[in-house]
């Protein structure tokens, strides 16, 4: 460890040795005021730094948040496009007598003089159990 040694010398009292005391003072002032500079600007430049990347993490995530929206709005707008060529499709069919016929007949069991209509049980329907009514 730096511990100063003691002597029992008795310092001289000359210029040069004032002089020489003065120097090392004002040098060991001029250390200090350089390190404390020093950890200023290093405090400062941490900070600025530190202030720059959350800025562009969080523009980041931003942008990935809005990408992210972009696609699903895109998805979206595809299937409305989708469903406006439908719906058009209709329209056109809506203006053609016959297709109006043959949509009345199946949606609301509408026949043409002399036709019976037969309704049929879809695929996934349960098949007929004569034991649920009592026969």
């Amino acid at each position: 460890m730096n511990v100063p040694h003691r002597t029992n010398v008795t310092k001289l009292q000359s210029s040069y040795i004032s002089a020489q005391e003065e120097k090392r003072t004002k040098a060991s002032k001029r250390r200090k005021i350089a390190i404390v500079r020093f950890a200023f600007f290093g405090i400062l430049l941490a900070a600025l730094s530190s202030i720059f990347f959350y800025t562009l993490h969080s523009q980041s995530q931003d942008i990935e948040a809005k990408l992210a929206d972009k696609k699903r709005m895109e998805q979206q707008l595809d299937k409305l496009e989708k469903q406006q060529k439908q719906l058009e499709e209709e329209i056109k069919k809506l203006h053609d007598d016959e297709y109006i016929a043959e949509l009345a007949r199946k949606k609301y069991y509408l026949s043409k003089e002399g036709e019976i209509i037969f309704v049929v049980p879809e695929k996934n329907s349960p098949p007929y159990d004569a034991g649920k009514f009592g026969h």
